[in-house]
């Protein structure tokens, strides 16, 4: 399959801020497939807001035309929370994705040396990202992102940056809980 990249999350909702880190991954990293893998439920959370099945869904469709993506149900197909490292195990990555939210909660991670061994990690952000902690982790690829938004500010109704695709049903999906 070439070298391939692995964007995970929860995708709860996916947004344009997901399509830019998609598409500045495939410009910026010697990748020949990119796998976006939206968890089941990640496993240092508790719950989720949309069922797994329609994350993956809304996922499918946003990305459905482009080639060079993929997305997989691997982990959802568990119906369990998934460690990062079964799925590296799993699809041998060369590189792995995370926000920058992810960077401080990596000492948290199941075998995280093992993971810094087998794969190398990429942080998307939106704004500053933590030094030392690049250095600690020895992450040298960084994706800056131009678009201020994030899937709970989505949930909290803030409905600019949705991809057209699936505007509509993130709307009605997130839009029941809105106050007019």
């Amino acid at each position: 399959m070439g070298n391939i990249a692995i964007f995970g999350g929860s995708f709860d909702p996916p947004h344009l801020g997901h399509v830019e880190i998609v598409n500045k991954a495939l410009e910026q990293l010697d990748i020949d497939k990119l796998i976006i893998m939206p968890n089941y439920l990640n496993p240092l959370k508790k719950t989720f807001h949309a069922p797994a099945e329609l994350r993956l869904k809304w996922l499918k469709k946003i990305f459905k035309d482009n080639p060079k993506v993929e997305v997989s149900d691997f982990e959802i197909k568990q119906n369990r929370p998934v460690y990062s490292i079964e799925t590296i195990k799993k699809f041998r990555p060369k590189y792995f994705i995370i926000g920058s939210d992810n960077l401080k909660t990596l000492d948290k991670w199941k075998n995280i040396d093992e993971i810094l061994k087998l794969t190398e990690l990429v942080v998307a952000t939106r704004g500053q990202v933590d030094l030392d902690l690049l250095k600690k982790y020895n992450i040298k690829k960084v994706l800056r992102v131009n678009i201020p938004i994030s899937s709970t500010e989505i949930r909290n109704c803030n409905f600019k940056y949705l991809p057209k695709q699936i505007e509509k049903e993130i709307k009605e999906f997130y839009g029941q809980n809105c106050k007019n």
